[in-house]
């Protein structure tokens, strides 16, 4: 079976449609299928409810289909970084179920396992939890959360072979897995596609199993949602390797290690 499309609205056709729940991997920008949420957009799909843990930015990830109006609900647990989530919500525009991120990673997670619910202390007492059913476990209260399956999941990974084992990336690793196992065809986006075998077994993060359709993307724009700087180390080498010197000559005196650039003195003052 080949499971490599030629393009992301290739591996599209047939299987999304307006209306459906659907998942899309991703924690903030990092580990988003970038390309695929193009070609959501590209397809004019429209009345979707979307599971993520959050909708991207303002022009970027699935805040494109936000400003196309392709989503009429989001099941997510952070929407912070989005004017225009904000907007469509508070205008009452967009529906919005807000879930506890662990919950929501638990709702994918069970989705996948076959298990239809679950119960879980996050949330009892507060409007998390409010036309649920509650039960009581060695002396706590429990809210029942209902597992999630999607349609359609929407992932990205750093790696996979012909047979669509999946290798992820540090933290695009995040909730790209539990959406892969949950839904029910996974449309997956890779950077590097090479032969089944290739990939050592202990690098395989999600059998192939889950996997329905593959898009190579080998260049993603990879955007940083918030990028902070700090002040480059000193160039003058002699100042550099002179600081170094004072630095070891305090710690091995026992005394505090001065701040860098700092003017330090003896007991004479020298």
């Amino acid at each position: 079976m080949n499971k490599i499309y030629p393009s992301a609205a290739e591996a599209l056709k047939g299987v999304v449609e307006s209306g459906q729940l659907m998942a899309v991997g991703g924690f903030g920008l990092c580990g988003i299928p970038e390309a695929l949420i193009d070609a959501l957009r590209d397809s004019g799909v429209k009345d979707l409810t979307v599971i993520s843990n959050n909708a991207g930015v303002d022009g970027f990830g699935l805040g494109k289909l936000l400003e196309t109006r392709q989503i009429k609900k989001m099941i997510s647990s952070y929407v912070g970084e989005n004017k225009e989530f904000e907007r469509q919500y508070l205008a009452g525009e967009l529906e919005l179920e807000f879930t506890p991120q662990g919950t929501l990673a638990e709702k994918l997670r069970a989705g996948g396992a076959g298990i239809p619910a679950f119960f879980t202390k996050t949330g009892v007492g507060t409007i998390v939890a409010d036309g649920k059913e509650l039960r009581e476990f060695d002396g706590e209260t429990y809210v029942m959360e209902r597992s999630l399956v999607p349609q359609v999941a929407l992932v990205k990974a750093h790696r996979a072979d012909k047979s669509g084992n999946l290798q992820f990336r540090l933290t695009a690793r995040n909730f790209n897995p539990a959406a892969a196992m949950a839904g029910k065809v996974c449309i997956v986006e890779v950077e590097e596609i090479v032969e089944t075998g290739d990939m050592v077994p202990d690098e395989v993060h999600l059998p192939g199993i889950y996997v329905h359709r593959i898009v190579h993307n080998p260049t993603p724009e990879k955007r940083i949602e918030k990028r902070t700087t700090r002040a480059a180390a000193p160039t003058d080498a002699a100042a550099a390797k002179a600081e170094a010197k004072a630095v070891i000559a305090q710690a091995a005196a026992g005394s505090e290690v001065p701040a860098p650039g700092t003017v330090t003195t003896n007991k004479q003052g020298v």
